[in-house]
């Protein structure tokens, strides 16, 4: 059987290297390079902005600086997808002006021409985003903050400012930021969720110019070991019919793994005010790199979720030369029943399918005692490395871990420990390092379940893995920057792991 795998693998990771090498044709060729994950052509980015659906395209809107590779005066940039996969780059949609710079906010689309920004019987997008005045905070003043419309007549392409900017005015605090805003259809009213220092304000308006404050959540709720950031409130329903409201709250530092993470709450929104259901801490991405996460507007029964790939611990001094920061796979959340609790998973949208290349599956029972090396001994592989999706299934889990390793030594381990019942992803040998003390760490996150049935996913990425495991009741982003792409793929169990299917994908370079 050992035999069996090897042959399958190495047939699969042969495809794997044609992709690699196409992939070499386009324009996205340097090294860390994501190739299934959206980056911008060049320069710093950061948190996603302005997530919004609207006849057939995706925008995503994001922090910019296109001076540098390090934060400096916020922009927002913009691509569009018609399947949230393959983007396009856009001209710079929202530029600095004398009001401040352009920090995070959201889009909506206005149906009702609620704020009047309409024409000829179209509804408008409206882009309500945080106006930072930087020589504000250079005085020591608080009151840097405040909140603004833009918007667009023709689908997103161009952008105007409203003239009566900014439309909700600091109250005197150091954090009043990040709006996100949605339509509350019992009331008929816009509905935005204001992050404000280590809590949330939620505010109400007829048509998005003129706001009431509502009330605040959050003062004894959550992890507080920082700010509070790029809030999103939005309802799901699990398979059960349960219906619950869940706030998305965004946090730097205090993660659980240190530094910056994306926190959730659930609960119910009565149109004025937030009630949990539970007092403590629940993470929607327990990795090291998912930070400023938030949901795509307008898409219907679908919960579309996109954050920034990287950590506020060391953003700004990873060793990439002409860009900063990806942002993850986009991810549909749910809600899943576990025992009498409700948590909300995240999986890979199955859009990303369009991009697998042939694939092979082991349906036979693999017997792992020991160490396996899936790709074998033959040299026609020590190119291989490009993007693939891996899966594996079993219903008798016990320790094991994934090793991807490369021929200088670097290696990632991926896995699970049954003794602590935790997933775990180990990137102390996974390659450079030096640019960050903490970043060569082994971060573990215990399971949600206890049952011995589990499957992992793993998305692997040119500088990235993005585990999903126990249909994305965890889910852990961590980026990597080994020398030489990992071309080996191993796995390993002390116990005799009987592993149901593996399943092996490479996955086409979006970027073509």
């Amino acid at each position: 059987m050992i035999g069996r795998v090897k042959y399958i693998i190495v047939l699969i990771l042969i495809s794997s290297v044609a992709f690699a090498q196409n992939n070499m044709k386009g324009t996205y060729r340097e090294q860390y390079r994501p190739q299934i994950h959206f980056s911008p052509p060049a320069h710093w980015m950061n948190d996603p902005n302005g997530l919004v659906y609207y006849k057939g395209t995706y925008h995503l809107f994001y922090q910019y600086y296109p001076k540098g590779t390090v934060w400096g005066p916020m922009h927002w940039g913009h691509a569009t997808s018609t399947d949230l996969i393959h983007w396009k780059n856009k001209p710079i949609a929202l530029y600095p002006d004398s009001i401040g710079l352009i920090f995070s906010g959201s889009a909506v689309v206005d149906y009702n021409n609620t704020s009047g920004f309409g024409k000829n019987g179209q509804p408008p997008l409206v882009a309500i985003f945080t106006h930072h005045n930087q020589a504000k905070e250079k005085d020591g003043k608080n009151d840097t903050e405040n909140e603004s419309l833009a918007y667009s007549n023709d689908e997103g392409k161009t952008w105007k400012k409203y003239a009566g900017n900014p439309v909700l005015k600091n109250p005197g605090i150091s954090d009043f930021r990040d709006p996100n805003v949605m339509w509350y259809a019992p009331e008929k009213k816009w509905i935005m969720s204001l992050a404000t220092k280590d809590r949330i304000t939620f505010y109400s308006s007829k048509d998005l110019k003129s706001w009431t404050k509502e009330s605040q959540f959050g003062e004894h709720f959550g992890a507080h070991g920082g700010v509070w950031e790029c809030p999103d409130l939005f309802p799901l329903t699990a398979a059960d019919g349960k219906k619950t409201w869940v706030l998305l709250v965004n946090i730097n530092p205090g993660g659980p793994q240190g530094g910056s993470a994306t926190q959730y709450f659930t609960g119910n929104f009565d149109g004025d005010k937030f009630t949990a259901d539970r007092t403590g801490t629940r993470w929607l991405d327990e990795g090291t790199d998912e930070y400023a996460g938030v949901t795509w507007h307008n898409t219907g029964n679908r919960h579309l979720f996109l954050g920034w790939m990287s950590n506020w611990m060391y953003a700004t001094t990873v060793p990439t030369k002409a860009w900063r920061s990806a942002m993850t796979i986009p991810r549909e959340l749910k809600l899943t029943k576990v025992d009498t609790n409700y948590f909300v998973a995240a999986e890979p949208v199955k859009e990303l399918d369009g991009l697998k290349g042939q694939s092979v599956s082991l349906k036979e029972n693999v017997k792992v005692k020991g160490e396996i090396d899936l790709t074998g001994p033959t040299k026609i592989l020590k190119r291989a490395g490009g993007q693939y999706e891996l899966d594996l299934s079993t219903d008798n889990l016990k320790s094991f871990s994934m090793i991807l390793a490369n021929s200088v030594g670097e290696k990632l381990l991926i896995g699970y420990n049954s003794k602590e019942n935790s997933w775990f992803i180990d990137r102390t040998q996974a390659g450079e390092s030096g640019f960050n003390k903490d970043f060569a760490k082994r971060i573990t996150v215990p399971r949600k379940v206890a049952s011995k049935n589990s499957d992992l996913k793993l998305i692997i990425d040119a500088a990235s893995v993005e585990l999903f495991a126990d249909k994305g009741l965890t889910v852990m982003t961590s980026i990597f920057f080994s020398k030489r792409p990992y071309d080996k793929i191993k796995i390993s169990s002390v116990d005799t792991l009987v592993v149901n299917k593996i399943n092996y994908a490479p996955l086409k370079a979006i970027w073509n």
